[in-house]
Formats: C-alpha cells, sequence, structure tokens
C-alpha cells in the first residue's frame, strides 16, 4: 500500500516519522499531528521530502487553557493534599494545616502568551488576578487591554513579580530548560510553577531540590520528561507540594473529536492543492 498512502495522520506521536518511512512513502504529501507541539517531528526532514505539516491549534487551545487554570486552582487550594486528608480516617489536623493561596489578587505570570497563554489570560482576569507576560513579541494594546496584561520584556522581571508562574511555550532549542536553577531562584519562596508546555522546558532536577528546599512554594505539572517518570525513584513523585497529571490538557471527549476536523481540514485541503489552516513551517 505504500504507494497509495498520500497522508498521515499522527495521534499521540504514532506513527515514528524517521527518514525510512518517508523514502517508503513516495506519494505522501501531507502529515497532520494530533497536537499543537511539534517537537517530535523533524521538520526540516519531512519539508526535505516535500511533504507537509499541520498541527491543530484551534482545538486544542480551550481545553489546554482550562488545564492550566485547573492545575493553578488545584495547586492554591491544595486540593490533592487535602482530598487525601478528607478520606482518611486516621489523620489529625487543624485548619491551619491546610491553608492554601487566594487566587483573586495574586500576580499570574503566563511565560509564552500565544493562543493557549491568551486564554488563559482571559481566564486569569475572571479571578480578578493581576496578570504579567513574557512572550518572544510583545502583543497589541488592545489585546493587552482586553486581558489587563503586563508586559515583561525580560523574564527575570516576571518571575521576580509572580505568585504563580505559568509555562506556556513551545519545545525549542531555546526554551529547553528555561526554567532552572537561577530561574527558579528568581521566584518568590511562596510561588507556585505550573507548566502545562513540554516537561524539558523545566529542569526537573532544579526543581525538584527548589521544591524540597523551599525555593518555590509548590508545583503542578500536566507534562513531565520522560512521560510518565520512573514510579520508584524520581523525587517529584515523593512531594506533598507537587500535582502531577499525565498530559491531560487536550483529553476531552468534544476536544478529540475536534482535533480530528481539524486536522482532516488539513489533510483535504493539502491533498487539493488549497491552503492549509494550520499549516507548519520549518524553522
Amino acid at each position: 500500500l505504500s504507494k497509495k498512502v498520500q497522508a498521515i495522520y499522527m495521534w499521540w506521536h504514532r506513527p515514528v516519522i524517521d527518514r525510512e518511512l518517508l523514502q517508503s512513502l513516495p506519494n505522501l504529501k501531507v502529515i497532520a499531528n494530533s497536537g499543537v507541539g511539534m517537537d517530535h517531528l523533524d521538520l526540516k526532514l519531512i519539508s526535505s521530502f516535500g511533504v507537509k505539516m499541520a498541527n491543530v491549534p484551534r482545538a486544542v487551545s480551550t481545553s489546554t487553557a482550562d488545564a492550566g487554570m485547573a492545575l493553578l486552582l488545584a495547586s492554591a487550594r491544595r486540593l490533592v493534599e487535602v482530598h487525601h486528608i478528607a478520606i482518611s480516617s486516621n489523620v489529625d489536623y487543624c485548619e491551619a494545616d491546610i491553608l492554601g493561596v487566594k487566587v483573586s489578587g495574586a500576580t499570574l505570570g503566563i511565560v509564552g502568551m500565544g493562543r493557549i497563554g491568551y486564554k488563559i489570560a482571559l481566564r486569569a482576569k475572571a479571578f480578578e488576578m493581576k496578570i504579567l507576560y513574557h512572550n518572544r513579541t510583545r502583543r497589541k494594546a488592545q489585546e493587552e487591554q482586553a486581558v489587563g496584561a503586563t508586559y515583561c520584556e525580560k523574564i527575570d522581571s516576571l518571575l521576580q513579580q509572580s505568585d504563580f508562574v505559568m509555562v506556556v511555550v513551545s519545545l525549542t532549542p531555546q526554551t529547553r530548560n528555561l526554567i532552572g536553577k537561577r530561574e527558579l531562584e528568581l521566584m518568590k519562596p511562596t510561588a507556585i510553577l505550573i507548566n502545562i508546555s513540554r516537561g524539558a522546558v523545566v529542569d526537573q532536577e532544579a526543581l525538584a531540590m527548589a521544591l524540597q528546599t523551599g525555593v518555590i512554594g509548590a508545583a503542578a505539572l500536566d507534562v513531565t520528561c520522560p512521560e510518565p517518570l520512573p514510579r520508584l525513584d524520581h523525587p517529584l513523585l515523593k512531594l506533598k507540594n507537587v500535582i502531577i497529571t499525565p498530559h491531560l490538557g487536550i483529553k476531552t471527549d468534544k476536544t478529540n473529536y475536534m482535533i480530528t476536523e481539524e486536522a482532516v481540514e488539513n489533510i483535504l485541503a493539502a491533498l487539493n492543492g488549497l491552503p492549509m489552516p494550520s499549516e507548519v513551517l520549518p524553522s
């Protein structure tokens, strides 16, 4: 069937797109990815075979923003920790043991104000949060005003001021370990880090040490490196001030349907020689 294949729809990084596969499919025209992140693909290699690529930013942005806010709220109010207290018959506690962090009026720093980051800002505005953001390019003034966001040209300024830091960047060579020991030490000792981008954007060893020693207050991670983490010996799995979820960002029934619709839209456009709505070009 190799000569009949004209399109590939990837789901959760499958099938693996390598040189051998590309060489075996001489009539392949397009690869549609079921997410936004393309770091698992060699874009230049694929392009060299004359194959177009697309992702699905419209389908995933709302659910991912919802997941980010869910993690922010859960970590602020220590929901996982207090859930275990509530269902344990032999745990004594007082109110001082389960105090959370007030979200309303707190400062949220968004690292990466793309489509998802902006939707997070919209949600944070509804919670009456002060919003800072750091991005490669500054948003238009009217977009900033719509969510009440303040631009930080330097990430250091954002880290120093924020009560919550939400990481929403793509994984590139420039963003790998973007949040490391130095950046964590710039944050407030009460600050909470939320990562919904890619696990490798955060130096996990530095994060574990920062959480253990009180450099920052807590973390909520929807992504890790690798996924899942080694179950027996990873220090992040042993800390009470960490919430880890298994890459839940886009995992809703409606979102999965919308992802497939957007991917098919891109595939049909490519096969019919039309512009793809969500084409991704190699950098």
